[in-house]
């Protein structure tokens, strides 16, 4: 089955490389930029949006980090990456958190967006501090964030907590910390950062 990976390796595209390298299946890999193949017609027939990443598997277009991550997880089981029964409910929590909430929390903080009363009523997260308060809550009750195993949530989760801890975003706290280093230890981790930081050297 043929899988076309559509990424910049300075994006939410490492994201997805780094599932793909969990999963461990074969992979061609098509690095896009910013100013011209990301808004040209060949690509927006895949993504409209403009925007990376995206896979195309046998014909099939996945737009969206965590529904990349879920497809890939599903599709390929043998991997071991899709929750079992017990860890279900805490994985689709934990990753629609991370799409949702979380990034929009995050995102309007960097941009120096602070709802006021009324907008937080509005707003699906509420405020920041809030955010922060339960993601940091939900990392210390488990190993991983559904539970005593690594799944693709994790990817989703692990990939936005080490981003916003990077930049000052989020706090570093202990709990994130020893967090991401359990991740950061997975050779698959290591193979996708070691191929984007390349890409990038590169000046791809």
């Amino acid at each position: 089955m043929a899988l076309t990976f559509y990424t910049n390796p300075q994006s939410r595209g490492r994201i997805v490389r780094w599932m793909l390298e969990e999963i461990g299946e074969p992979y061609d890999t098509v690095v896009l930029d910013y100013a011209t193949t990301m808004k040209g017609d060949a690509y927006r027939a895949i993504n409209p949006m403009m925007k990376v990443p995206a896979i195309v598997h046998d014909g099939r277009v996945v737009t969206e980090v965590a529904a990349i991550c879920a497809y890939l997880a599903e599709t390929f089981p043998s991997a071991g990456l899709a929750p079992t029964a017990d860890e279900r409910a805490g994985y689709y929590r934990w990753l629609f958190f991370a799409a949702g909430p979380l990034e929009a929390a995050v995102t309007n903080k960097s941009m120096g967006f602070t709802p006021n009363t009324d907008q937080q009523r509005m707003a699906g997260y509420g405020n920041f501090e809030l955010t922060a308060g339960v993601l940091a809550d939900a990392v210390e009750r488990h190993p991983y964030i559904a539970g005593d195993r690594f799944t693709a949530a994790d990817v989703c989760v692990g990939s936005g907590v080490g981003w916003y801890t990077q930049f000052g975003l989020l706090e570093k706290t202990p709990a994130f910390t020893a967090y991401l280093e359990r991740l950061h230890a997975r050779p698959a981790f290591q193979r996708a950062a070691a191929l984007d930081d390349a890409a990038i050297a590169a000046g791809n």
